[in-house]
């Protein structure tokens, strides 16, 4: 532990949030307070051409930041045609900071968008992925074996990533793994007893952590809101179901989250 502050000697990753979501003077407490919790840099995804180009522009606006580019399954009512697809091409190209293909995948739910055109769209994803050498993180709700598939035939394992907001079992979480991502644990894994045990099983070395943090203005109180400065309480939860330190949890996650997003000159210790 860093003696100063309490907040671990390694820094934390965010892999994912939505923080293009917040007011903009919210940013500068958001950022101070991830910071004071040991958080070392975070990463917004996009999820429409628009919410790309914003995260985008964070990066340049905080030091902290980095960005990921896609369209949410969610907002996937129309093919990637040639002009979109060169679009997120050239937003992926536009900055260093752009650093993963995030947030896309597949989401079944009743009001979901038609299925066709989704897969249509995630599989553009994947190979623009490839074509960049960027990792992708995946979105998958009641789609776990389609998207596997998926990423299987797209053989997208040539770039890896992870699946996002992890709460399924070990065996989903195997086979993601088998298809050559890392998974990520969120809050849930802080209220959901089955989730713990399949956390429990997972290699470390197999983890990183995110909050998806975003706008959350059902919650009666500002303060409950999910933001990045939360992954550390994910990380401790992850070190009291493994019986291990918070800091061996922190240096794991933060050397396979760097590895894997090109950041490996983060992961020192602070």
């Amino acid at each position: 532990m860093n003696e100063t502050d309490g907040s671990p000697r390694f820094p934390l990753g965010d892999c994912h949030t939505h923080l293009d979501k917040y007011a903009p003077d919210e940013m500068p407490g958001i950022i101070q307070r991830a910071q004071e919790a040991g958080v070392g840099y975070i990463v917004t995804a996009g999820t429409t051409l628009d919410s790309s180009r914003a995260c985008i522009q964070m990066t340049k606006d905080y030091d902290i930041m980095y960005a990921g580019v896609g369209i949410h399954p969610m907002e996937a009512n129309e093919p990637v045609d040639d002009e979109v697809y060169a679009t997120l091409e050239e937003l992926a190209k536009s900055s260093p900071k752009v650093i993963c293909i995030s947030e896309v995948g597949l989401d079944f739910l009743p009001a979901s968008p038609d299925h066709a055109i989704q897969y249509q769209v995630f599989r553009q994803h994947i190979r623009l992925a490839k074509s960049l050498r960027l990792p992708i993180i995946f979105h998958s709700r009641e789609s776990h074996p389609q998207v596997f598939q998926t990423l299987r035939e797209e053989q997208a394992g040539d770039v890896g990533g992870a699946m996002h907001y992890f709460q399924a079992d070990e065996a989903t979480a195997r086979e993601a793994i088998d298809c050559g991502f890392f998974i990520s644990f969120a809050r849930p894994l802080l209220r959901l007893p089955e989730l713990e045990e399949a956390a429990k099983n997972i290699p470390l070395d197999n983890i990183v952590l995110e909050t998806d943090a975003a706008p959350q203005p059902f919650k009666k109180y500002r303060h409950n809101w999910t933001e990045p400065r939360h992954v550390q309480a994910v990380a401790q939860k992850l070190a009291d179901l493994k019986g291990i330190s918070l800091e061996e949890v922190t240096q794991a996650t933060s050397k396979n989250l760097t590895r894997l997003l090109g950041l490996e000159h983060l992961a020192a210790p602070r």
